[in-house]
């Protein structure tokens, strides 16, 4: 019955994609999949945070910023500009002594060890992490100046778009393991707390350093790992594109549906389950929980950096709640929280339930200004139109209503095994 549910949902998934196709046309309808296919990579990091392990994290949307920045950083072209100029050595410095003061500051705090008291080295340490801040700032912002006046940006370093996804995901998995490292042992609402302002103070330097990424001024266009629609039309770039991350999806997938059917996925199971007997049987709660933390982490910054490159535009401005966290955690759970097939049927159908209303809904206006004229003489609003973006959000919201109501554990749910 479960494997016939499968079939019929993906089968009229299959029908509204070709309905897509039949009205919006081949070149829309391809960014729309190939923008899809990134939110199933990283709506499969999310429902393995929540539903292997119901970890409560709301700060998608930093992961993916960190994901698209390390992108940006590795793959776009140099900036000649910067580099044959004495400007790299100037930022080295500010580099050094950030280092120096990372290290002064762990030194004191670990100086426990040679008999320290812990109010005097706790009391140290902030001192030195204050002093280093200071140091830092001061020196970074002359010679970020700089750099802002006679380069621009420092630029990126021209290397395949492919390293730059992949350190995209290592980068967010480095920082999921501080936040984590830190959080995972307090309660869920802390660590909802946390990844929420994580999220933001990384928008906020990247819309505020402007020596790194232009900031509001954006940098683009980013390269693309496949031909671009430049060089081979936008049919046949995007078709590319959309192969790429598809075969990507599938990898991830198999890769986690083994993981989800092995000791260890039944191992987080049961964290999840029942905490207290998962740690009177001996399993380190928190570690565990950790790793998936930073695994979740690693597939959200990858599918991020995936999702900024299909758009060729890295915009601090444009990371928004609504789309990157509010949207994600709507597609797990219409799609069923804890099933893999679950997330990759949530995130195509959601994305596409968010496109495609606002078109419909400027469709459904003007046909209710025109007959509304017609039969009642009625004279709509000026800004009737300009309102159909704000259905996105009701159309969401009813999804999630109607799922809720109808499909409390989402339109795939988790198969539970009942053994004995």
């Amino acid at each position: 019955m479960a494997l016939k549910r499968e079939y019929i949902v993906f089968g009229l998934l299959g029908l509204f994609i070709l309905a897509i196709f039949t009205q919006m046309g081949t070149a829309f309808s391809l960014r729309m999949l190939m923008e899809a296919s990134c939110y199933a990579i990283i709506a499969l990091g999310l429902t393995i945070q929540w539903g292997y392990a119901g970890l409560f994290n709301v700060g998608i949307m930093g992961f993916i910023a960190v994901g698209g920045f390390f992108t940006m950083l590795i793959s776009f072209p140099i900036n000649q500009k910067f580099w044959n100029s004495d400007m790299p050595a100037e930022l080295g410095m500010v580099f050094l002594y950030a280092f120096i003061g990372i290290v002064l500051t762990w030194a004191t705090a670990k100086s426990g060890r040679i008999g320290v008291p812990k109010k005097l080295r706790t009391f140290l340490a902030v001192i030195i992490g204050a002093i280093s801040y200071l140091v830092v700032m001061n020196t970074l912002g002359p010679v970020g100046s700089e750099i802002e006046s006679k380069a621009g940006f420092i630029g990126g370093f021209g290397l395949p778009v492919f390293l730059g996804w992949i350190i995209g995901g290592i980068g967010a998995g480095v920082i999921a393991y501080y936040v984590g490292h830190i959080c995972l042992g307090l309660r869920s609402d802390y660590l909802a707390i946390a990844t929420l302002g994580i999220a933001e103070i990384f928008k906020a330097i990247f819309k505020n350093a402007d020596w790194l990424t232009q900031g509001t001024l954006t940098v683009s266009p980013l390269p693309w790992p496949t031909p671009t629609p430049n060089d081979i039309g936008f049919v046949a770039a995007r078709a590319g594109y959309l192969t790429v991350m598809v075969i990507l999806v599938v990898i991830v997938f198999l890769a986690l549906q083994r993981a989800y059917n092995a000791p260890w996925g039944r191992m987080m199971r049961a964290i999840r389950d029942n905490e207290v007997s998962s740690a009177a049987m001996g399993k380190d709660v928190n570690k565990r929980r950790l790793e998936i933390f930073i695994l979740g982490s690693i597939l959200m910054g990858f599918g991020g950096a995936a999702l900024i490159t299909s758009t060729r535009i890295f915009d601090p401005s444009g990371f928004l709640p609504l789309n990157h966290t509010f949207l994600i955690w709507v597609m797990v759970i219409l799609g069923g929280s804890g099933n893999n097939l679950g997330a990759i049927f949530g995130a195509v159908f959601v994305y596409l339930i968010w496109i495609i209303s606002e078109p419909a809904a400027i469709v459904m206006f003007e046909t209710i200004q025109h007959f509304g004229k017609v039969w009642f003489d009625w004279d709509a609003p000026k800004d009737l139109i300009s309102r159909a973006l704000q259905m996105r959000v009701f159309v969401i919201g009813l999804t999630i209503t109607l799922v809720l109501r109808y499909a409390p554990q989402g339109v795939l749910p988790e198969k539970v095994k009942h053994h004995g």
